[in-house]
This record gives structure tokens, C-alpha cells and sequence, in this order.
């Protein structure tokens, strides 16, 4: 029975969201195709969405960066806590290798630990990356000049990069000049059916309200301007994640019988960051976006073009965003209706499975 080890970064949940449907992809390819999938994140969350058979191991492939919240970077503790990965870094490759040659994979699928790189080197089995970005993409910038000790960690990553067979490049991403062998694909989307009829009749929505989800992703915000949004008449929100106390017009997520796809596939509008999985399923949907930037992540600028290229977009900034002065950018959008050029078709999961499906 064929077998693929898929690697998965546990920094928020963008990376699995896109290892998803490549995986579905190719079980329509390769009958028969199981999957091991060795990540931190949740088994839960691959619950109704993994169509071909899978086992969870929940072990660390990566630190990423350590965050304050979806916006912003905690770069002493990210080093502190890439230090402490790479402490022992020989035994974690070498525990990785055994785990490997034990379960015998075809292949390795790597979203984007570079653990899995080094370790499918000592095991000698084939390692395939698939990203829109790598992580010393995202670490250099905040080097220290008089810290030698950064500098060699990069390069260790950028090392073990490097023993990847293939890198699959996803539309929109950095150009992966670390790897020795990089293929361009398409975007990854795999949205949800819209329930938006569904949706606003458990909300009881009135016709002139409009549907907001506010979605930072896997990493959680942990305030919002709750008094400003009970005062933004015409808009109800969908929060995901817990509310400090009821309100009349914010709602739980987690309270509703819609998953966060669902949700995201019915609403009129999103509020967010600029991170792969909602910007792409947004523009393929055709779903406005208020986003806020980050300003210290190495993909977002060209999530940024692709969503000012393909969708619409209104941009609002950190200050704005914490004050709860939304409305002009909400308002910008309702009278904004075709976006600057179609958008491209998210072939990306097809496109990888292809690939990978050629490769067992």
C-alpha cells in the first residue's frame, strides 16, 4: 500500500491547509495511498477533512517563530526557542531518520520543515517541499550583526533545505532559491460550499446587515475593539475565537454548527491578516478582505499583490484596526464590485499531486 510521510510545520494552520488537499489530490490519483502525518497540529483538525486514510504523530518539526498574538513577532524569543531546537539537533535529525526507515514511505512531503529534508537525507528516502515559503526566508531579517550564533543557524537551515529532492513552489510565494530543483504550481484553495442562506437565518440577520468573520488564523487574537464593533451599526461579526462576554451582534464561531471553510465561504466580508489560506480562498471565492499587515513576515507582500491583483482588498492599519475605525474600509468595499483582473484557477493541489503521483 503506498505511503507518503507528509512533514507539516506546526506554526498556526496554513501550512496543513494547504498539505490537505494535495494529499485528497492525490489519493484521486494513487489508489490506495495512506498517509503519516507528523506534525504538531491537532489531530482535530484534519478531521472531516483528510479523504484518504491517515495516522497522527504528534512530533515537532519546527519552531517557525515564536508570536505575540497573529501580528507580531516575538524575535527574542524565536531565537531562544530555535536554539533550544538545535541544542541537539543530531539526535533530533537521527530520531527523525528511524522513524523514517521504520515506517518505509515512498516519499516525504515537507510544508515546510527543514527537519524532514535532513532526516529523508539520512534515510534515504526522496523529500519533496511544497511552500510559499521557507523559514530562513522569514528569520533572516531579523539577524543580529553581533550574534555569529543567528547567522549559523540560518545556515544550518539553509543546509538541510537543501537535500530536498524537489521543491514545489505555490502561487502566490518567495522564489524557494534554496532549493536545488524548484517547480512553480498554482494556488492552493480548497473552499467550502457557501451556507449563507443557512448561516443567516441562524443569526437571525436582517437584510441590510452585513456578515463579517474576523479570522487571524491559527495563532489566536487575543482582543479586539468589542465596544466599537457593538456600535458599528449594520454589520454583524463572526469572532474565531472566545468572547469575553455575550453581545448582541459578535458571535463565537466555535458556538455555531458551521466549520471556520463554511463560514468563510458565506459571509459578506473578512477581516484578517494576510496569511495564505484565507487570502487565496477569499479571492477564489470572490469574498471582500479588510486586511491588516504584519509588516515583519517574509510571504506577505505577495499575498498582499495577489489580493490587490485578483480580489478586493482595502487595507487598514494596526492603529485603525485596534481603535475600531473599520467602517470606511467596510463601507470602500460594498461599493466596489469587480476586481482588477480575474483570478487565477487554484490548480495547486492538482498540479502537486501530478508531481507527486509520478514520484511512488
Amino acid at each position: 500500500m503506498p505511503l507518503i510521510w507528509a512533514a507539516i510545520s506546526g506554526h498556526g494552520y496554513g501550512h496543513a491547509a494547504q498539505v490537505v488537499p494535495v494529499l485528497n489530490a492525490l489519493g484521486r490519483r494513487v489508489p490506495g495511498v495512506t498517509a503519516i502525518l507528523r506534525t504538531t497540529v491537532p489531530a482535530s483538525f484534519f478531521h472531516d477533512r483528510m479523504t484518504i486514510p491517515w495516522t497522527h504523530q504528534p512530533v515537532q518539526q519546527d519552531v517557525g517563530c515564536v508570536q505575540n498574538g497573529p501580528l507580531e513577532i516575538d524575535v527574542p524569543a524565536t531565537w531562544d526557542a530555535l536554539e533550544q531546537f538545535h541544542a541537539d539537533w543530531d539526535r533530533r535529525v537521527e530520531d527523525e531518520a528511524a522513524a523514517i526507515r521504520a515506517a518505509r514511505p515512498q516519499l516525504i512531503l515537507a510544508d515546510t520543515p527543514y527537519l524532514a529534508s535532513e532526516a529523508g537525507l539520512h534515510a534515504n528516502t526522496p523529500v519533496v517541499a511544497l511552500a510559499n515559503f521557507t523559514w530562513d526566508a522569514v528569520l533572516t531579517p531579523f539577524l543580529h550583526p553581533d550574534m555569529p550564533a543567528q547567522r549559523t543557524l540560518i545556515e544550518s537551515i539553509v543546509r538541510s533545505y537543501s537535500h530536498a529532492s524537489l521543491a514545489l513552489r505555490i502561487a502566490p510565494g518567495l522564489p524557494l532559491d534554496v532549493f536545488r530543483d524548484v517547480r512553480g504550481i498554482g494556488p492552493i484553495a480548497d473552499p467550502a460550499p457557501s451556507r449563507r442562506a443557512e448561516l443567516r437565518y441562524r443569526l437571525a440577520v436582517a437584510d441590510r446587515e452585513q456578515v463579517v468573520l474576523v479570522g487571524f488564523g491559527g495563532v489566536p487574537l487575543a482582543s479586539l475593539p468589542w465596544t466599537a464593533m457593538e456600535r458599528m451599526d449594520g454589520y454583524r461579526f463572526i469572532f474565531d475565537g472566545p468572547l469575553p462576554r455575550p453581545f448582541a451582534t459578535i458571535h463565537e464561531l466555535r458556538a455555531l454548527p458551521f466549520s471556520f471553510k463554511e463560514v468563510l465561504a458565506s459571509v459578506d466580508l473578512i477581516m484578517t491578516k494576510p496569511g495564505y489560506g484565507t487570502t487565496v480562498e477569499a479571492v477564489t471565492l470572490g469574498i471582500p478582505v479588510v486586511f491588516v499587515r504584519r509588516h515583519n513576515f517574509a510571504d506577505e507582500p505577495p499575498l498582499v499583490a495577489f489580493l490587490q491583483q485578483y480580489g478586493r482588498a482595502a487595507e487598514l492599519s494596526l492603529e485603525e484596526f485596534l481603535a475600531g475605525r473599520w467602517q470606511t474600509s467596510f463601507a470602500a468595499l460594498r461599493s466596489s464590485h469587480t476586481p482588477p483582473q480575474h483570478p487565477p484557477a487554484p490548480t495547486g493541489a492538482d498540479d502537486a499531486a501530478a508531481i507527486l503521483a509520478a514520484s511512488m
